[in-house]
């Protein structure tokens, strides 16, 4: 099978011929239709998971995507032959990813029936980047008519965490960097933005903001918005540079959020979606083969939505 994989950490991916992996018992085998670009897919590449589990090489990379079931192992109960399923392909060991024609993956991970009312390659966006903003905003504690500040509004995670408070009817205060994002994540249902190229955000933003969502900032630049958050609010980064004793000492709670896949959390997507309160922002579509720079753009941060590795569009 096609798929794309490096040989060893921290080199360039590849697309290789590999063979397709085996159905074990417990495991169900899915042919995929596409397979969701996430920035932690390079990070994988740079050894992120290395001294946590076990990896195969060659590794195959990616985390999410969507296909359907073309085999079930002995012991699985929850899906049967033929079910379009998205989620979360990362198991241990790590190596045996979602960029390839097929996955093979525990019926235990985070897999889910996919949405009905989208094609399983836009479903193929949505698992990490989804999960990561449903539960962000579930672990805030957000409620209608607060308002939350956003830092990175306009990628994936920004874009699904603005249309879910839209609907929660929380008010969506979205940094952007230039007047195409801002209109973009307008229409997601930002009801304001701040384009931090005309100046700084703390000086375009008087404060007040029940959280912060800071999805790209690195440790100063976190810290540099938490004044811009009520005492006793709360203020989440996804870049894991959070030091919880200072966001004590700014009467804040919160601190560095990791997203945990689950197929509730999947099954709440998939409703959303289904109900027509939630879309998929997709910045480009393109083939398996173009992975390798795929992945370098994301290295650059040029994405400006969501990226979709297109595998086997007869899937639908």
């Amino acid at each position: 099978m096609k798929a794309v994989a490096v040989n060893q950490f921290k080199s360039i991916p590849q697309v290789m011929d590999l063979p397709e992996p085996p159905l074990k018992d417990g495991t169900i085998r899915i042919r995929l239709a596409a397979a969701g670009l996430n920035p932690f897919d390079w990070k994988m590449v740079d050894g992120i998971l290395e001294e946590q589990m076990p990896h195969v090489f060659p590794m195959i990379l990616g985390v999410d995507g969507a296909g359907v079931v073309e085999a079930v192992g002995a012991g699985v109960e929850r899906f049967k032959t033929g079910d379009h399923v998205y989620g979360q392909m990362l198991h241990s060991p790590v190596g045996e990813g979602s960029y390839a024609e097929f996955v093979t993956v525990p019926e235990s991970a985070a897999i889910a029936i996919a949405p009905h009312s989208i094609s399983l390659a836009d479903a193929a966006a949505l698992p990490t980047s989804g999960m990561t903003a449903l539960q962000l905003i579930e672990r805030a504690g957000l409620t209608e008519g607060q308002k939350l500040l956003v830092i990175g509004a306009t990628g994936g995670v920004g874009s699904f965490i603005t249309q879910i408070a839209k609907e929660r009817g929380i008010h969506v205060i979205a940094t952007v960097s230039d007047e195409e994002a801002a209109a973009r994540i307008q229409q997601l249902g930002a009801a304001e933005t701040i384009n931090y190229k005309k100046a700084p955000v703390e000086e375009q933003f008087a404060g007040g903001a029940d959280a912060l969502f800071d999805l790209v900032g690195n440790k100063a630049g976190f810290e540099k918005m938490l004044p811009l958050v009520k005492k006793g609010g709360r203020a989440y980064t996804t870049q894991f540079v959070a030091d919880k004793d200072h966001l004590h000492e700014q009467g804040l709670k919160g601190g560095n959020f990791e997203t945990k896949g689950s197929p509730t959390s999947l099954d709440a997507l998939r409703d959303l979606v289904d109900n027509g309160k939630l879309t998929v922002p997709v910045d480009r579509r393109i083939p398996l083969d173009q992975a390798p720079v795929a992945i370098a753009d994301s290295r650059t941060g040029k994405s400006k939505g969501k990226t979709i590795l297109l595998i086997n569009e007869t899937l639908g």
